[in-house]
This record gives C-alpha cells, structure tokens and sequence, in this order.
C-alpha cells in the first residue's frame, strides 16, 4: 500500500528532513521534497542531512542522497524551489498527501487552500522553536490548535480573507502537529555567537529567533509522518471496505 504511495514534503529543515527520513524508511515508494535552501553549518544541531560532508549542498539533494542510502527503490523528485502563493498550483498536484514543514505564513495559507480546494490530504506542521518538551506535541485540527504563533496566524488568515468556519465547534478538515509548551525565549549571553567577536564564528552560526532543540523539531517532524502515514493507509483501505465481497464457492 505505502509502496504505491506518493507523497510531498514541503521545507526539508529540521522538521521536514526527518518527515522524509520516516517516510521513506516506512517504505513509501515516491517522494517529491520541495526546498530552495542548501545545508548550513547551523542547521547540523538537527536537520537530518546535515552533515560535514553535506555543507553547501542543496538541502534535497542531500535528503535524496541520504534516502537513496536508506531504500534505493524510493523514487524521489527533487525540487529547488521555495513554495510561494504565486507557485503553489503548479507545484501542488499530483501527490496522494501533502506535509507542510515551512515557517512562511503567506506560503502556509496558499498550501493549506490548494490543498483544500484540490482534497489533497495535508498534514501542517507548526513552529518548533523555543520549544524544550517533547512530550507536549501532539496532533488536532488547525482550528483546535494552542500555543502556537505560527498556526495562529495561518488560521486568522484562512478565517478573515478565505472564508474558513469561526465556528469554535466546527473543523478545517487540516490536520496540525504542534506543541502546547509556552514559548521559550533564549537566555541573555546564550550564544557565543551574539557576543562582539561574533564575526569570528564559523560561516552559517547565527543565534538569531527562538532557538531549537532536536529532540523537538525531530519529534513533530515524526508525528507529523505518523500521521501522513495513517493517512495514506487509511486511503488505501476505504476501496476494500467498500467493496462486495466475492461469492463464495
């Protein structure tokens, strides 16, 4: 089932590169991974391709190399591009489900209404950073979600400009992943990189945003592949539910 499966990362950072790596360790048989980026030396504490050897390449490139190690029959297109509001029909078709791993409002919203007008399955993940629990990351409708800016913003957008239900009661039909933890805000002097000899710092360290933990962009990206994964088996079994069964001999 999962092997006739083809399925769409979007942003492969710290949450989407573990999305991919799950997905094609479950044996999903396509991957489209859609980045524009290229692996830097901050991004090693927990992307998943980040490595030594992999600085400076594209950040897809180095997640289909990694996933050709894994499962050499795993087809993967690769796709060196942000996804924007202005490309996301183009980009968007053609997939049995869809994970939103990006941090871009605008891209997020035009995501979620392709998706939605295409009935593209989509799981959305939400922000990661300033997060420390693991254990506080769960899974709910976009509409249910807390503590969370990120999907707080796509959902007053969805709500003000495209008409998606206020109704406290009612669903998006969008599944999110998100953590409950408050915001965590870095400590003062953190980072050695914001001290005045910054600039001798390695190429790609920056200290800039909330800051992130592995353990937590690393488990919403693997619940949001659970989820992608219940989906896509869910999908593949509504056609043998619904069919007659054979008359007996």
């Amino acid at each position: 089932r999962l092997a006739g499966a083809h399925a769409c990362v979007i942003g492969i950072g710290g949450v989407g590169s573990w999305v991919a790596e799950a997905l094609a360790r479950s044996g999903v048989g396509r991957l489209t991974l859609i980045d524009l980026d290229h692996v830097a030396e901050s991004n090693i504490n927990r992307q998943a391709h980040a490595l030594e050897d992999t600085l400076g390449m594209a950040k897809v490139g180095a997640m289909a190399a990694r996933i050709a190690g894994i499962d050499p029959h795993c087809r993967v297109t690769t796709i060196e591009d942000f996804l924007t509001p202005e490309n996301a029909g183009a980009l968007l078709q053609g997939y049995d489900l869809v994970i939103d791993a990006i941090d871009n409002v605008r891209a997020k919203v035009a995501i979620a209404l392709t998706c939605t007008q295409r009935r593209i399955p989509l799981v959305m993940a939400g922000g990661a950073g300033g997060k420390r629990d693991p254990a506080r990351i769960g899974a709910d409708d976009l509409a249910r979600t807390e503590q969370d800016p990120l999907l707080a913003k796509v959902r007053a957008r969805l709500r003000k400009e495209h008409g998606f239900t206020r109704d406290p009661r009612k669903k998006f039909g969008i599944e999110a992943v998100f953590s409950n933890e408050p915001l965590r805000f870095p400590e003062v002097d953190a980072c050695d990189a914001a001290h005045p000899g910054a600039a001798s710092a390695p190429q790609g360290l920056a200290c800039a945003g909330y800051g992130s933990s592995m353990a937590v962009t690393a488990s919403v990206g693997l619940l949001c592949a659970a989820r992608a994964l219940e989906h896509l088996l869910r999908e593949a079994e509504a056609p043998a539910r619904g069919a007659t069964p054979e008359p007996s001999a």
